[in-house]
């Protein structure tokens, strides 16, 4: 049995940079055990499996420890694969069936250089900040804030404080703390605000660029600057660029994709 395997650099024009996927792209049923352990081969942040033996695509989301039920990257990079292996037109829509619901992705700019993906949005609620994750943080904290799902989103005082940042992995991933997103207003030309993102618990000490986070981020910083339209900076080692628009309960993401590698899994 034998599967089509890609590494695609999400979030950028250019190889090496951006935020890396796995795509594997299955044409028989494969076992969660497989995929999970599939996940781990790969040691990336993400690997997406993307069933194409059903009437639907499905596609679902690992890291290397866990699956995860939303990933904003590896979808892009799916759909970027799906165009570029010709299993889908240029001009037709990617509609994935996931966990969180029907996903959808299409090529957008002046000459389809983008890709752009439909997410839920997602609220965050101000809360006093544990004492612990403050001194991990050890970072001048403007507000904190928190979803659902346990992640936080702090906000702090500049842009050279979020590149600058270096956070106790270890003692992070011992907190009740499912995600951390570190962010504030963007001083560098072309930018409304940049972020960080670390999740240890899930496998990933820090994520070169995060769709997901942004989920919480575009409405955050939408308020606060009075913009509908944001451009977001990841300020990772690697470095990512997301266009980022409002619409009522949606964020529309939008980035590019580069293929790194092309291969063949022989199971």
């Amino acid at each position: 049995m034998r599967f089509s395997l890609f590494q695609v650099d999400a979030f950028t024009d250019t190889v090496f940079s951006g935020n890396p996927a796995a795509i594997c792209l299955l044409t028989e049923p494969r076992s969660d055990q497989w995929m999970q352990q599939m996940a781990q081969e790969m040691n990336l942040s993400e690997t997406a499996f993307v069933s194409l033996h059903t009437e639907m695509v499905h596609l679902r989301w690992f890291t290397p420890t866990v699956e995860v039920e939303l990933c904003g990257h590896a979808t892009l990079a799916s759909a970027h694969v799906l165009w570029e292996t010709g299993y889908l037109k240029p001009e037709e829509i990617v509609h994935f069936h996931t966990c969180s619901g029907v996903l959808h992705a299409q090529r957008t700019g002046a000459c389809g250089e983008l890709i752009e993906l439909d997410f839920p949005s997602e609220t965050v609620e101000e809360v006093i900040m544990p004492p612990s994750l403050a001194t991990v943080l050890a970072v001048p904290i403007t507000s904190s804030w928190r979803t659902k799902g346990m992640t936080y989103l702090v906000e702090t005082d500049s842009e050279q404080t979020v590149r600058n940042m270096q956070p106790n992995i270890s003692a992070l991933a011992h907190l009740p703390v499912r995600s951390l997103i570190l962010t504030s207003r963007a001083t560098t030309a072309g930018y409304d605000f940049v972020s960080r993102y670390f999740a240890p618990q899930l496998g990933v000490n820090e994520d070169p660029v995060t769709g997901l986070a942004h989920c919480s981020l575009a409405p955050f910083w939408s308020q606060r600057l009075g913009k509908q339209t944001l451009v977001a900076y990841q300020a990772s080692a690697r470095g990512g660029i997301l266009h980022l628009r409002m619409n009522d309960a949606r964020v529309y993401l939008s980035g590019q994709a580069v293929t790194v590698f092309r291969g063949e899994l022989l199971v």
